[in-house]
């Protein structure tokens, strides 16, 4: 059985697969038939004439298939050429005519038609064979018995030795029979170099060769050169393209022997590597060892490149031919798979570096072309966005067309297609009766069609439109709403997104007094409370004086809403009743940062005038003062025993603002433990009014 010979194919790490060539000695040239057949090969070549095909005037053998193997003819055991064996395999074409036709085959006419049985069937086959610069023709004669005929059926085959040729070269074959029944058959064939064949010992241009091997080491792949010091050979890298010229890469003189390293990424299925002596007519080896190797397929998706061309074409751009699927789909704006359509674009090999056309009608910014391969995504990009603009909210109906104008329509969404006119609860399905009345007005833009099926994308602005007049209008009366509760409860809302302020007004009696409006004044800022006491501005004061001081700080306070709080004392006590005895003694202030004395002129006609209520607050410390020592006057308005009193206090100093009981008993916890300390401190100072035996203390 002849063995089918083939191109190199190298996997890394492996060694080549080599073939075992049949050798046969002498350079005459034969022919043998198969079992039944008789042939004979003519002297000497002929001319290659297949002419014009004539009608067969009854059957005919004619050559069917044609079958190539190689093998060696030698002069010398170590002296050999390729040379390619033709196998010729023959049947019989058309049918026997009427028995006058019989008296060819040397019978008479039979009246009941019997087929002849001692007759002969013969054919002149020619064979031609090209590889460049050869080429020649052999004339085969071949016949077969009749007994053996059937139309259609093959009778044997008839096998040519043989055909010299260079290693590596291109060879055609035809063949046909004279005169010519049919078209000639052809066979186009690479040859295999040294590499591919067991024949460095048998073909002496073998001899001298470069020979090359491939190694994988991590990320780098290694190719060495097994050649005699001082050779000096070409090495060539380039890209074996099916669809088109080899395109170099790389190529460089050498001298042996070489280790040359290659980088991972620069591995392509199609990379082919091609070594020869520097030798004149020298035979060259190619390999291209990485067309299985993932790394190469990985890189050469990667540098892909999918190009869309105005105004309907698209290009593939690769170092390598692609097994790939294009696809057009549709991509709604807001993101999502992009969805396949009709019509699909050619499918297997697509022809990398060459504009195809896309069978639209017309572009539309949201049509994409999607290549995948192995069922997975690989490139994607949509048509020409620089020119159509960003993708639109379109909606994409899928025409159905069927016998005598029925048609069907739907809309494509992200669930599927959904039929305009249903039920379902899309976008689409409610605006189904809309859609239709914008494609049968015009509205509409096609953008492709065939006999059966036609794709129209519809714009959806004005409903887009419509939809947001009504959320802009729900929005608008939500606001209203919002504004009305904001207005009636106006007072609330200013006291929760505001802190109230309060100005503290004290006698400033001693230093231990001092720190102990300072602990409630610090203790107040956590409620929260915006706090201003003249402890804290002495610079102002001093710059100011008191009583500006105190007018501005009275006036800031009261605008905002605050409260004035008036914290007695039996020295602030004393200085009321002076006023109230003799304003114009007490006018003076008794020291320079004494706010109190000063604010006396301006807090006693608000008392006197009715104004104090909602405006003033007063209180006294528990153990420094009696309630029924804070002047008469000054109860018009809620006055506290502190810390006794304190959730009370505290919820009259928040107003409306004001938590609810429990919060406030929590705040007035932490303020009674801040204040407690200092408290303590006062009430033991030796001298102290409101110590113990003098009576002073609060009884309730």
């Amino acid at each position: 059985m002849p063995v089918p010979w083939f191109l190199l194919s190298l996997a890394l790490g492996r060694s080549p697969m080599v073939l075992s060539l049949e050798k046969l000695m002498g350079p005459q040239d034969t022919a043998r038939c198969s079992p039944g057949l008789s042939c004979h090969l003519w002297d000497g070549d002929v001319l290659c004439l297949p002419g014009s095909i004539v009608s067969a005037p009854g059957p005919v053998l004619v050559p069917t298939r044609l079958q190539t193997e190689l093998v060696l003819r030698c002069h010398q055991e170590t002296d050999c050429d390729l040379c390619v064996r033709v196998a010729i395999h023959l049947a019989v074409h058309g049918h026997w005519k009427e028995p006058k036709d019989e008296a060819k085959f040397g019978r008479a006419a039979d009246p009941e038609l019997e087929e002849p049985v001692n007759a002969f069937l013969q054919a002149q086959v020619v064979l031609s064979f090209q590889a460049y610069p050869t080429a020649r023709c052999v004339l085969l004669e071949v016949q077969v018995p009749a007994a053996l005929v059937q139309p259609g059926q093959s009778v044997g085959s008839v096998v040519f030795d043989c055909f010299e040729a260079a290693l590596g070269a291109e060879v055609r074959l035809w063949s046909y029979t004279q005169p010519r029944y049919q078209k000639e058959l052809n066979l186009t064939q690479q040859l295999p170099d040294c590499k591919g064949l067991e024949v460095r010992d048998s073909i002496q241009s073998c001899w001298a060769l470069p020979w090359l091997s491939v190694s994988a080491d991590g990320d780098d792949v290694h190719l060495v050169l097994d050649v005699s010091e001082e050779q000096h050979f070409g090495l060539s890298l380039y890209w074996n393209q099916i669809q088109g010229p080899t395109k170099p890469w790389w190529h460089k003189n050498l001298t042996g022997p070489r280790n040359i390293t290659l980088n991972h990424t620069d591995l392509f299925p199609c990379l082919c590597i091609q070594v020869w002596p520097l030798e004149p007519d020298s035979v060259r080896t190619s390999i291209c060892p990485f067309t299985e190797d993932p790394r190469a397929h990985r890189n050469l998706w990667r540098a892909a490149r999918l190009r869309l061309l105005p105004p309907r074409g698209w290009q593939l751009n690769a170092p390598c031919s692609l097994l790939a699927e294009a696809t057009l789909c549709w991509q709604a704006p807001g993101g999502g798979p992009c969805q396949s359509l009709v019509p699909p674009l050619s499918w297997a090999n697509v022809t990398v570096n060459k504009t195809l056309e896309l069978p639209l009608l017309n572009a539309h910014p949201n049509l994409c072309v999607q290549v995948s391969s192995w069922e997975k995504l690989q490139l994607q990009q949509c048509l020409w966005a620089d020119s159509l603009g960003a993708l639109k909210d379109d909606m994409l109906l899928v025409e159905t067309r069927g016998p005598q104008d029925n048609r069907s329509l739907c809309a494509l969404e992200p669930s599927g297609c959904t039929p305009l006119l249903s039920r379902a609860s899309t976008r689409a399905a409610r605006l189904g009766e809309e859609l239709l009345q914008d494609l049968q007005s015009g509205q509409c833009l096609q953008l492709w069609e065939d006999d059966l099926r036609a794709l129209w994308a519809c714009p959806m602005d004005k409903y887009v439109h419509q939809r947001w007049a009504l959320v802009w209008l729900a929005c608008l009366l939500l606001a209203s709403v919002l504004f009305l509760l904001f207005l009636f409860k106006k007072d609330h809302v200013k006291a929760a997104a505001r802190a109230r302020a309060a100005l503290l007004l004290y006698s400033a009696e001693d230093s231990g007094f001092e720190r102990l409006v300072g602990a409630l004044a610090s203790a107040l800022c956590q409620l929260p409370l915006r706090v201003a006491v003249d402890l804290w501005s002495r610079r102002e004061l001093s710059a100011q004086g008191p009583l500006a001081w105190f007018h501005a700080q009275r006036r800031q306070t009261l605008q905002e809403g605050g409260v004035v709080v008036l914290l007695f004392s039996p020295g602030a006590v004393a200085l009321c009743h002076e006023w109230l005895q003799d304003g114009a003694s007490a006018s003076a202030p008794h020291g320079p940062h004494d706010a109190f004395a000063a604010s006396l002129s301006c807090v006693l006609p608000d008392f006197l005038q009715g104004r104090a209520p909602g405006r003033y607050v007063g209180a006294y410390f528990d153990g420094l003062l009696h309630s029924e020592a804070v002047p008469a006057l000054f109860r018009s308005v809620p006055v506290f025993s502190l810390p006794s009193q304190l959730p009370d206090f505290l919820g009259t100093l928040q107003g409306p603002g004001a938590p609810r009981p429990g919060r406030l008993g929590q705040r007035a916890k932490q303020v009674s433990r801040a204040l407690q300390p200092a408290l303590d401190q006062v009430l033991k100072a030796p001298g102290n009014p409101g110590g113990p035996g003098d009576g002073t203390r609060d009884g309730t």
